[in-house]
């Protein structure tokens, strides 16, 4: 949205046209309910209460007339944009509010440079006002800089997205950053009666029972303009229209879920939603809780994330954080892939679904990831020693008369199916990279490995293998042949 100030979206040609305020656009009676209940003071704000109660940093600083740039981080309709015209107004500063979405660089500085000349005119400052500030590219953020060091400007930025993925570090380290919550269900409740009876609402031409203002709040997941916007919705279809003299009957919980019958899943699979509700699903299962990664799950699918998005994640997991514990779990999130691959959606959900419920409920163990991480660190390091000579490939007589192949054992001619010889690099002798938990199928694998600890410890020093028709020994791997 292009300025309250410069409503066809040109700088002014004076000064003098720069004095407009943000008291200046004042919404009539048709326009959005959101916008009619728009707060007019700070008491007049529902939540915050943390930053702007009684003692909240940013209140003092706007009570105190102290004005920084500002960053405000927080989900759709938490009052991002009421915030910032609260806070022009106390200061009685000229207002300019854009979207980064249709705002150029050009356009901004010559409002900045107007901005420069109204303040060393009347000493009068300038707000500028740019909402999802995150779709400003690094250059047109870095264009800002000059003149907020300056103070010509007094900069308020309101993302929706994680400021520290999308702000260039020295636009953030320029303002103060206030994160602002999703409004509670309380709250919402609170600004839908408060919209009800307000003269500039509905003035009470619409009747709402308890269940029926908690389900609307509910619906809303604590997006107050999405709040009203509903209950704006749901008095058009009672009937409550502004001209109305009398209210209507009172609406119940269950005329709202018939009214609002469908609604979109707050769900972005591009922003941090994404990112969170994915180690949500991973964490749920790593700690083997099976109701929670149902739940983001389908948090997931039913906010329209690619399924096989998902499906790579389970198989991750399989080997991350189950691994040996349970060899079933590789093969079981391996088969979801497959299945949602051939299916697609909604069929192939419950594939994912029975992915999730496994996973959830196998044996944890990270003990391959961390043996693979500390095998991936000791290669990084360099070095590189060489393969040991009796495990080269010996191809030709010039290779074979250099040694290669010398004392390699072929494992299935001996009796206990082990040679005694060690694999590794001389340098790294010894080193022991995986070691296997004490659950599930891990347990088994660490007698199995111990035990040809012990044998390779009795036989260090045996050249030759046993002869096939020799004494027999119990093998490591359990058992005799």
């Amino acid at each position: 949205m292009t300025g309250n100030l410069f409503h066809d979206g040109t700088p002014p040609a004076t000064s003098e046209a720069a004095t407009a305020s943000a008291d200046d656009a004042r919404p009539g009676p048709t326009s959005p309910l959101a916008d009619r209940m728009r707060p007019a003071d700070l008491d007049q704000v529902v939540g915050q209460h943390e930053i702007l109660g009684p003692g909240g940093p940013l209140r003092t600083l706007i009570e105190k007339g102290v004005l920084p740039s500002l960053l405000l981080w927080g989900p759709p309709g938490c009052g991002k944009t009421t915030i910032a015209r609260l806070v022009a107004r106390h200061a009685r500063a000229c207002f300019l509010e854009y979207s980064a979405v249709s705002v150029g660089s050009r356009e901004l500085k010559a409002v900045m440079r107007e901005a420069q000349k109204l303040k060393q005119a009347s000493g009068r400052r300038t707000i500028l006002f740019l909402d999802e500030i995150h779709r400003f590219n690094k250059a047109q953020q870095d264009a800002l800089l000059p003149w907020v060091e300056r103070g010509d400007v007094t900069l308020i930025g309101a993302t929706t997205e994680n400021p520290s993925f999308e702000i260039n570090s020295a636009l953030i380290s320029r303002t103060r950053l206030f994160i602002l919550k999703p409004l509670s269900t309380e709250d919402i409740v609170t600004l839908l009666r408060n919209a009800i009876a307000s003269p500039a609402g509905l003035a009470g031409r619409l009747r709402l029972t308890e269940a029926a203002l908690e389900a609307l709040a509910v619906i809303s997941e604590g997006d107050a303009r999405q709040a009203l916007g509903l209950l704006e919705s749901v008095a058009m279809v009672a009937g409550a229209a502004a001209d109305d003299q009398e209210p209507r009957a009172v609406l119940d919980a269950a005329d709202i879920e018939r009214i609002i019958a469908t609604r979109a899943v707050r769900y972005d699979k591009s922003g941090e939603e994404h990112f969170n509700i994915i180690s949500a699903l991973h964490k749920s299962l790593r700690n083997s809780d099976v109701q929670a990664g149902l739940y983001w799950l389908g948090r997931m699918l039913e906010g329209g994330e690619d399924p096989l998005y998902i499906a790579r994640r389970l198989v991750r997991f399989a080997s991350e954080d189950t691994g040996l514990a349970d060899p079933q779990a590789l093969p079981q999130a391996l088969a979801a892939r497959d299945a949602i691959h051939f299916l697609g959606r909604p069929e192939g959900d419950l594939a994912l679904a029975q992915a999730v419920v496994y996973l959830a409920l196998s044996p944890k163990s990270n003990a391959l990831y961390k043996a693979y991480k500390e095998v991936s660190q000791e290669v990084k390091r360099g070095g590189t020693p060489p393969v040991p000579g009796h495990l080269r490939n010996a191809p030709t007589a010039l290779m074979r008369e250099a040694g290669y192949g010398r004392g390699y054992v072929y494992a299935h001619d001996t009796t206990a199916g082990i040679a005694a010889m060690s694999c590794l690099p001389e340098a790294l002798a010894g080193r022991e990279f995986y070691q296997p938990g004490r659950r599930g199928f891990e347990k088994e694998l660490g007698l199995r490995l111990e035990k040809i600890k012990n044998w390779q410890q009795r036989h260090a020093h045996q050249d030759e293998p046993p002869r096939p028709g020799g004494g027999r020994e119990s093998e490591p791997h359990g058992g005799s042949r």
